[in-house]
């Protein structure tokens, strides 16, 4: 029984920790695709910068539609306005559809954006929704960028939904900083769709996931409005690596926690195994004179 009991407590430690490790790794990833997106835009040369946010421009004043909430979908659908293909070429930083970076001071967030919301993109980070305006502002521009809340293996946009009115939060799209301050968070129905379309002369972005957590029958929205000109301090903070997570001091302590239990299972399987032995020892003369009589 000792050992059972010893048993399920090693088990828990390693459940326990299997988060905090998930996430470690997570996070590490997503510094490093940040600074493979710094090291492109900081290396490209300013006509090729230029042109890759103008193209984008371009492509955001083509758009005719916006976004909306599908009943029985974790996510926005798009009203697409532009081939896949141009699509996925533009403010492309790299194969992978690494576009742009945004920061959510209050919630801790630091993260990679890629091109569209597949669940494969939804598995690396933030995704953008294509048929909605790419992250270069602009008037009459709304852009939407949705991730996953509840993540097994990450926490993405898990803590939106303390986000408030005033808060900030920046993109970083090839060079360019837009700071945009919280107006609104509100809870919506899928079939509530009119907050993700553009205001004229507004320049917009909202941020998506599902509520409540693991449920996912409501979208939480937090829209925010460009800031300009951008603060200063947005500015300076541009194009500066994430902190990259340090050492795992928590795998040392679930190591020690993990040999100490194991030490105790394998300490009481030989005091059993002792005084079981002792046991038997003792009762063999009994047997011995039963036999004699």
């Amino acid at each position: 029984m000792v050992i059972f009991v010893a048993l399920l407590a090693l088990a828990g430690v390693v459940l326990l920790q299997l988060p905090s490790i998930a996430t470690w790794f997570s996070q590490r990833e997503y510094s490093q695709e940040i600074m493979g997106l710094n090291r492109e835009s900081t290396s490209s040369d300013e006509a090729r910068r230029q042109t890759a946010l103008a193209e984008a421009r371009t492509y955001n004043e083509q758009l005719t539609g916006a976004a909306v909430v599908a009943a029985g979908q974790r996510i926005p659908q798009a009203v697409e306005g532009a081939s896949d293909e141009e699509y996925t070429r533009l403010l492309a930083a790299d194969s992978t559809g690494l576009m742009a970076r945004i920061k959510i001071p209050s919630i801790d967030v630091d993260l990679p954006i890629y091109h569209g919301t597949s669940d494969d993109v939804l598995e690396q980070g933030v995704g953008h929704l294509e048929g909605t305006a790419l992250p270069v502002g602009g008037p009459t521009t709304h852009t939407v960028l949705t991730a996953h809340r509840g993540l097994a293996k990450a926490a993405l946009f898990d803590n939106l939904d303390k986000v408030q009115a005033g808060d900030t939060f920046t993109v970083e799209t090839w060079g360019e900083v837009l700071t945009y301050r919280v107006t609104e968070t509100r809870v919506v129905k899928p079939d509530e769709t009119q907050a993700l379309y553009p205001v004229l002369g507004e320049d917009l972005a909202t941020l998506v996931t599902c509520t409540p957590l693991g449920i996912n029958t409501h979208r939480i929205l937090v829209t925010g409005e460009r800031v300009t000109p951008t603060p200063i301090g947005d500015v300076n903070a541009a194009g500066q690596d994430p902190t990259v997570p340090g050492f795992p001091w928590w795998a040392v302590w679930s190591a020690l926690a993990l040999t100490g239990i194991t030490a105790y299972v394998v300490a009481s399987s030989r005091v059993r195994k002792s005084a079981s032995g002792a046991g038997r020892t003792k009762r063999r003369p009994a047997h011995a004179a039963d036999d004699l009589v």
